[in-house]
């Protein structure tokens, strides 16, 4: 039997999730709420899913999907306390909000609730996402079901809570920084002759592939950079042009500023 997984917060990234689930759930067992109902119901007709609010999907979850802004998180949670309390069994909290810990949402939710806390990318919404999951209080089948659930989304990373704030600096703002670099190539391949909108389709190929090779053949990307670069060739004179203006090191610290940035936030 197909578990309820409910969804409170339907903007963008909660709406991927949604339909991220609803490639392996039935539309019947996906509940949709918002603060604008509209919105939740526009998405309901796309998924074939019900709108609700916020209690009912409190009320009725097994996973219930908390997809709104940290700092909205303790009043819409004190709003579904009630209904969270007066379940027979728990459902599992999964939390997507940046500096909140795990014992916080058990804080705000009022119990002692299994929580999956995510941090999903932006590429969920295309099925090629990476979601960092900590969890605490979970069960095996509870977690299979969950993963099962999310197999759309993209792919599952595991880390101890205290390493996801970094693992998000990676891969939750690394978007950002990809989509930089491929504005970037095209910016380059405009200025030698080529028509935009092949420049850039050209180069976000270009990533796609890449990441593909680095993650299927589990390659070292020193490896691969070194595959590409012939001696005295055309790659390496790239290659070098980069380091001169400190490729590398401005990945690095792009890195450490989004994470220092979240840890302040966090009030750490």
């Amino acid at each position: 039997m197909y578990k309820v997984f409910a969804f409170i917060g339907t903007g963008n990234m909660g709406g991927a999730l949604a339909r991220a689930a609803r490639q392996a759930v039935p539309g019947e067992n996906i509940l949709l709420a918002n603060r604008t109902p509209q919105k939740a119901e526009a998405l309901a007709r796309e998924l074939g899913a019900r709108a609700v609010d916020n209690a009912e999907a409190a009320a009725r979850a097994d996973y219930l999907f908390l997809g709104v802004k940290p700092q909205m998180m303790a009043g819409m949670l004190s709003g579904v306390r009630d209904a969270l309390a007066a379940r027979e069994a728990p459902c599992v909290l999964v939390t997507m909000a940046a500096g909140l810990s795990i014992a916080k949402i058990r804080e705000l939710a009022g119990g002692d609730y299994p929580v999956i806390r995510i941090m999903p990318n932006l590429p969920v919404a295309v099925g090629k996402g990476m979601v960092l999951c900590c969890v605490d209080g979970v069960g095996d089948e509870q977690m299979k079901c969950f993963c099962d659930a999310m197999a759309g989304a993209g792919l599952m990373g595991f880390v101890d809570e205290g390493q996801i704030d970094a693992a998000s600096a990676v891969a939750g703002c690394g978007p950002a920084y990809a989509a930089m670099l491929v504005e970037g190539l095209a910016d380059g391949g405009v200025a030698c002759g080529l028509p935009r909108a092949d420049a850039q389709r050209f180069a976000a190929q270009m990533l796609l592939g890449t990441a593909a090779m680095l993650l299927e053949k589990g390659m070292h990307p020193g490896a691969l950079k070194d595959a590409v670069c012939s001696p005295g060739g055309t790659t390496i004179q790239g290659v070098r042009a980069l380091e001169a203006r400190g490729f590398r090191s401005a990945a690095m610290e792009s890195v450490i500023a989004a994470y220092e940035k979240t840890l302040a936030l966090a009030g750490k």
